[in-house]
């Protein structure tokens, strides 16, 4: 692909990166190669940033601050922005309104929760999709994913909440492995004070009610308070703020909530099942 082309498909926060990191390794006199020695990549990362042949990571957008950024922070800001750009179109709004959260609320019929996952688990997910990502586009995902874990330690806090339906939790995902570790990881984040994770047994239809039939959502209160629901499903996103709409998707949550497995329960679950993959 000719560089002109690359600049063009790249976003423009990453288009901004590489000029100025370009701008600012000429003024310092540097070739790409003595650069990419001072932030420990090879002469060809380096150019591929520049190029936007593929876009730098967050580790190399905290040295390019450290070593070309002369304290004007231009570099750090970028991070943000960066790493938007490589979530898929249809996630990028949803990720903006999740990193300011007041109160998230899930229901998971499928896998597990991003936000809960593993880079492991992220990872075999992410590599077995379809359609079939390059190794760069995969770890690309990966890292924009496991990024957003850092709303589990915001300051503010944010309450974050979570139901599982079991057949996510017992839905194999690249190893045995790699789903002991998940389940440990979902145990410790359940753990937390601002976190609550309850299971939907399979067999919550016994009792003639299944109110998560209908499958996922997410429920979400910005800082300024207000209520909306997202939804995915085959690559698309719904995001809703009608409050009648979002009203009727709190009621089905709540109803949901009550048919799960209680706290305590839950974490409970989740152990017998992690002892099960030891």
């Amino acid at each position: 692909m000719a560089k002109a082309d690359n600049k063009a498909m790249a976003g423009g926060a990453t288009r901004l990166v590489s000029h100025l990191a370009r701008a600012l390794r000429e003024k310092e006199n540097l070739t790409q190669k003595a650069l990419g020695e001072k932030l420990g990549y090879t002469g060809s990362a380096i150019s591929a940033m520049e190029t936007c042949a593929q876009p730098p990571s967050d580790e190399m957008l905290v040295k390019l601050e450290e070593t070309l950024g002369a304290g004007l922070g231009v570099f750090e800001e970028a991070r943000e922005w960066v790493r938007l750009e490589k979530f898929p179109p249809h996630f990028q709004d949803f990720a903006l309104l999740e990193k300011s959260a007041v109160t998230l609320s899930m229901f998971e019929t499928q896998v597990i929760s991003g936000l809960f996952q593993t880079d492991a688990y992220a990872r075999a997910l992410i590599t077995g999709g379809f359609p079939v990502l390059s190794d760069q586009r995969v770890e690309e995902l990966v890292e924009a994913r496991m990024a957003r874990t850092e709303l589990f330690d915001r300051e503010p806090v944010a309450l974050i909440e979570l139901i599982l339906d079991e057949a996510a939790l017992r839905r194999g995902i690249g190893s045995p492995t790699i789903m002991a570790e998940q389940y440990q990881h979902l145990i410790e984040l359940a753990r937390r004070r601002n976190v609550t994770v309850q299971v939907l047994p399979l067999d919550c239809g016994f009792s003639g009610e299944h109110a998560g039939a209908r499958g996922g959502m997410t429920l979400i209160e910005t800082p300024k308070h207000d209520r909306l629901a997202y939804m995915e499903t085959q690559g698309e996103s719904l995001l809703i703020s009608a409050p009648a709409t979002v009203s009727a998707y709190s009621q089905r949550y709540a109803k949901i909530r009550t048919q799960a497995m209680g706290r305590r329960n839950s974490l409970a679950f989740i152990e017998k099942l992690a002892g099960e993959r030891q």
